[in-house]
């Protein structure tokens, strides 16, 4: 069961999988000080200088000036300011993954062309079909007779 387990995590998926985990902590760190950092300071200068990390609702009656003020006494708050960067994280690391794959994509994607016989998808590259193994040095015409 033990030489189970180690080939388990030496197979190359496992330890894929780890370092993307490990990668994705480090992004969302980056994204995350992008976030409250550099984009929403001057997002809240422009609605007229709000700090969106001390918007909140207190729901205890009494008045605090900070979410820290009124964190340190205790007192029930709902913080939407908070809620505010959470998503606007989640949307710039949904859009920075998507711009990753995609570009990913394009890098990976070898140039394709039709088979003339079976029309499976095949490499530029390539003088046998993969899928009906036919011989595709021949010409178009040739392809069209046989």
């Amino acid at each position: 069961m033990l030489s189970e387990f180690k080939a388990f995590l030496s197979r190359g998926s496992v330890l894929g999988l780890a370092v993307a985990v490990v990668i994705g902590a480090a992004f969302g760190n980056v994204i995350n000080s992008f976030v409250e950092d550099v984009l929403m300071p001057p997002i809240g200068l422009l609605l007229g200088k709000v700090d969106f990390s001390n918007l909140f609702i207190n729901l205890s009656g009494t008045s605090y000036k900070t979410l820290e003020a009124a964190k340190s006494a205790g007192v029930p708050t709902l913080n939407y300011g908070l809620f505010a960067n959470q998503i606007i994280n989640f949307i710039l690391v949904a859009l920075a993954l998507f711009v990753m794959i995609k570009l990913i994509n394009k890098g990976m994607l070898a140039p394709a062309r039709t088979c003339p016989y079976c029309q499976s998808a095949i490499p530029d590259a390539a003088t046998r079909c993969p899928q009906c193994t036919s011989d595709l040095t021949k010409s178009a015409a040739e392809a069209e007779k046989a």
